[in-house]
């Protein structure tokens, strides 16, 4: 046996790690709803991640002493004007459309950037990953159904948000070889604080002391949350942990009946049911292949390393 596997393959506690994730993104969304377009999104995106710094306390020395070269300092900047971009969007859809069709739609992002990885990092698309990429668009179509119903500048805007995340997750890619993990998360809540400033100030509304803790409890539960998927994934594999975030959809869909009164939709519910199932597909055959390539070159998975 492995002796490094037992770190890895703890499935039961990668499951309640991952079912805590869920429940603090579905958090995070239904605080937005709470919020339901009291402070503009811009303003409201600018403070969560201003008070969110404070969790950067930890890693300032490690700052200090990375030194960045100029190509590393222009691609963060790109990646933090196109998430800076996806969260104002983000903010946006939450106050247009329900809490379901956002947490469904949100799914698309690792597709697309398996697309992206595909067009612009070189990497093989395989015919069953392709089937899976067009499975996950058709999940998207199913939610979308246009023509069937009117759609709304949420959608839209929701659309676009999952494309620019996906921007931003595969420059942090580029670069992850060549900056630690905590300097990358860093340098990206500094980014985009700084490329949210300007917008918040654009559309400034003095907010009151309760739209203030719900932002901080927004950004103490979207902290937690990566806190608690990275737990997640040291546990166990991609393969056991990925499908458990269709949970996701599924609460969100009852805390929008149940608290906001949001009407559950089926149809929202089926799609992003295609789509989970086509994510868990690459991300399982993603496992794979990079299991097959370790046991070729004859090495051990080490127990931090990466899963996606």
């Amino acid at each position: 046996m492995d002796p490094h596997s037992s770190n890895t393959n703890r499935p039961v506690i990668g499951v309640l790690w991952m079912l805590t994730t869920g429940l603090c993104f579905v958090g995070v969304t239904a605080l937005v709803k709470v919020l339901d377009g009291q402070v503009p999104a811009a303003e409201a995106a600018f403070l969560r991640y201003l008070m969110g710094l404070v969790f950067l306390i930890p890693v300032v020395g490690a700052l200090k002493r990375t030194r960045l070269s100029r190509d590393a300092l222009v691609w963060f900047s790109v990646r933090g004007v196109a998430h800076t971009l996806g969260v104002v969007l983000w903010f946006y859809s939450m106050s247009r459309i329900s809490i379901a069709e956002v947490t469904a739609m949100n799914y698309l992002n690792p597709v697309y950037v398996t697309i992206g990885a595909a067009l612009f990092l070189g990497e093989k698309m395989a015919a069953r990953r392709i089937f899976a990429v067009v499975l996950a668009l058709v999940g998207a179509f199913v939610i979308l159904r246009p023509g069937f119903r009117e759609l709304g500048p949420g959608h839209f805007a929701m659309l676009l948000t999952a494309v620019l995340f996906a921007v931003s997750y595969l420059l942090a890619k580029k670069f992850s070889t060549e900056v630690p993990a905590t300097v990358v998360v860093a340098m990206l809540s500094i980014t985009v604080t700084i490329g949210l400033a300007p917008l918040a100030y654009l559309v400034w509304v003095p907010p009151t002391l309760p739209q203030l803790l719900i932002l901080f409890g927004i950004a103490c539960l979207a902290t937690g949350g990566h806190l608690t998927m990275t737990m997640a994934f040291a546990a166990a594999p991609l393969a056991v942990t990925q499908p458990v975030s269709f949970l996701q959809l599924v609460w969100a869909t009852i805390l929008g009946a149940v608290v906001f009164g949001e009407a559950a939709d089926i149809w929202v519910i089926l799609g992003g049911a295609i789509i989970i199932g086509s994510v868990s597909f690459i991300t399982w055959r993603e496992a794979q292949l990079k299991r097959a390539g370790r046991k070729a070159a004859g090495l051990t998975p080490a127990v931090n390393a990466p899963k996606t």
